[in-house]
């Protein structure tokens, strides 16, 4: 399978979290690319892309192997190691790119480990070495930025640079981190995959938009208190919107399951951003 792309893969500047993102000419290049497991680190296996990579590969990393050991160990009797391609970060922290001699021109790799978050970037039959040079430096910039959001930046900026060559199908980010998935009951915070699209990076960052509104949190203290004026607001605008027992809060919470925004229930308060969006029903 030859998977000729370009990638980033990082880890939070705490370490609450790892992931991947990828772009590529190449059909839901997200199925195939990254990987990732708490506790163990992130990766991506491209150009003539080994599979197994995503299995063995974080088996290692799990154990405690450092990235570079492990993409060393891994490639060691693969016969194909000069066509392979692929970028890791550890749960430590370290960073580790591999290239094979036979990937298709232009390709390379860069990874550097940073106080603000490690990474890993590589690409084969990119338009040139700018394109890798560009998402390190995005990376580099935007260190205060979320995981997620910085690395599709990141992916931007390659794209911006040249990217691949032959046009845009697909893209995708991947991000993990200790029970920060659905319901605190996974590990994946963030998976979403654009498999078609003439701008799939740009279909990305919309779609992070939407990942944020539904499943994003509001500090604690920003929440607001269902009292007063505003439950008053609150009940008018739930019974507008088809939600009218009169009992604010049952209807409040009716409607934010309607809505998919039960990731942003609050005993008692309301969180402002769940209230734009009632305003606006």
């Amino acid at each position: 399978m030859k998977i000729r792309t370009f990638s980033i893969v990082g880890r939070s500047a705490d370490g609450t979290q790892l992931g991947v993102a990828v772009a590529s000419k190449f059909l839901a290049v997200g199925s195939v690319v990254p990987a990732a497991q708490v506790g163990a680190g992130a990766l991506a296996t491209q150009a003539m892309g080994n599979m197994q990579l995503r299995t063995r590969g974080l088996e290692l990393l799990a154990k405690g192997t450092p990235a570079a050991d492990m993409l060393e160990q891994f490639f060691a009797n693969d016969s194909l190691k000069k066509q392979r391609q692929a970028g890791v970060v550890d749960a430590e922290g370290r960073a580790a790119t591999f290239t094979g001699s036979d990937c298709m021109p232009w390709a390379g790799g860069r990874a550097e480990q940073h106080p603000s978050g490690s990474f890993a970037a590589q690409g084969n039959m990119l338009a040139g070495p700018e394109v890798l040079d560009a998402m390190a430096d995005s990376w580099i910039k935007n260190k205060n930025l979320p995981l997620t959001e910085r690395l599709v930046v990141a992916l931007a900026a390659g794209q911006d640079a040249g990217g691949d060559p032959r046009g845009k199908q697909a893209a995708a980010v991947l991000v993990v981190g200790k029970n920060q998935g659905y319901g605190g009951l996974s590990d994946v915070a963030v998976d979403l995959r654009v498999d078609d699209s003439p701008a799939p990076i740009n279909e990305l960052q919309r779609m992070l938009k939407l990942h944020d509104l539904y499943f994003g949190s509001t500090p604690e203290a920003s929440l607001l208190p269902l009292t007063g004026d505003l439950q008053a607001e609150v009940t008018q605008l739930l019974a507008k919107a088809g939600f009218a027992t009169g009992k604010t809060t049952t209807d409040l919470y009716n409607w934010m399951g309607r809505e998919n925004y039960e990731e942003r229930w609050h005993d008692s308060k309301i969180d402002p951003v769940v209230l734009e969006q009632l305003r606006n029903v």
